[in-house]
């Protein structure tokens, strides 16, 4: 059974923070902002409006993108989001399948996993969709940080935007699933977590772990998939920040293979992988791409996708 990704589609929200402006106000230079953290913009979804509503948003945008996409032929929905609907019962996942208009035959259910979620939420959708038979599915991430984040935190206020995408997962793939490789190592939870619903970070912690695991993990990966970085056309890897992205490039031969495009999203979490996807892969000439996915928990997991 060949599964992969079919097509993705996106929402962002219209509403903005200016970064540099921002950044004006903890001390930091335009230039800074720019290359070391990377977003100019990051956006912001609206007061009223719940982690549900940026996942329908994105529905709705695939439904207008792809004519022969039916609602009804959807077997399986998973939403990968840390900051869901409300106070988290129930699952955003059940609200989604409700507001969106899906079957009620669908399984729904909520994955709890910040910047991996991504490509841990592919494997288990191919995995579910293998052992149920299954044809088609729906993995969406949407992960509004700004619920959690305080203005006066210089190290988070400044990194995370608010965005949403959905990926139709079938066996008509443009891109087929591969090898993957996953990583946890819980002694990293307290560099990024939660405490009394605010979010705090050790940007050096965080930084360190990416930029001494990341490298590997996706070395290992093209070991086991018996390729050379050469046969690799691109590199899709968490946004985390401009400087991860760059550190994590530079162990490469060819680092122009790893793309960064943040400068007008950030840090949008499980969303960041898909956006590149999107914008870059699905409608380009590539064959082979790596993606990796890094961040809370500890928790890494990078794949092989090809055409």
């Amino acid at each position: 059974m060949e599964i992969g990704i079919q097509a993705i589609a996106s929402y962002i929200p219209t509403s903005s923070i200016d970064n540099v402006e921002q950044g004006s106000h903890f001390g930091e230079t335009a230039e800074f902002v720019e290359s070391k953290l990377g977003p100019v913009k990051l956006p912001r979804k609206a007061e009223d409006q719940e982690c549900s509503d940026l996942c329908v948003a994105a529905i709705e945008q695939l439904v207008k993108q792809q004519p022969s996409f039916d609602k009804e032929k959807i077997d399986a929905l998973i939403v990968v989001t840390q900051n869901g609907d409300g106070e988290k019962l129930p699952h955003t996942a059940a609200i989604v399948q409700q507001k969106a208009g899906l079957p009620k035959t669908i399984a729904a259910f909520d994955v709890s996993l910040g910047c991996s979620g991504y490509v841990y939420g592919l494997y288990i959708i191919k995995g579910l969709l293998q052992a149920a038979g299954m044809k088609q599915a729906l993995l969406i991430t949407a992960d509004p940080y700004s619920k959690v984040i305080d203005t006066s935190d210089r190290v988070t206020s400044m990194l995370f935007g608010d965005a949403a995408t959905v990926s139709w997962i079938s066996q008509n793939p443009v891109f087929k699933l591969g090898s993957v490789l996953f990583g946890t190592d819980g002694e990293g939870a307290e560099s990024l977590q939660v405490q009394e619903g605010i979010l705090s970070m050790n940007g050096r912690q965080v930084f360190n772990f990416a930029s001494m695991n990341v490298p590997k993990h996706i070395k290992e990966l093209l070991a086991v998939c018996e390729l050379t970085e050469a046969e690799v056309d691109a590199f899709l890897i968490h946004q985390g920040s401009a400087a991860i992205v760059d550190t994590i490039a530079r162990r490469f031969t060819d680092k122009k293979r790893f793309i960064k495009d943040l400068k007008d999203t950030g840090n949008t979490v499980s969303s960041s992988i898909p956006l590149l996807i999107e914008k870059h892969a699905m409608n380009s000439e590539w064959n082979n791409i790596v993606l990796s996915g890094f961040g809370v928990g500890f928790s890494w997991a990078s794949a092989l996708m090809y055409r």
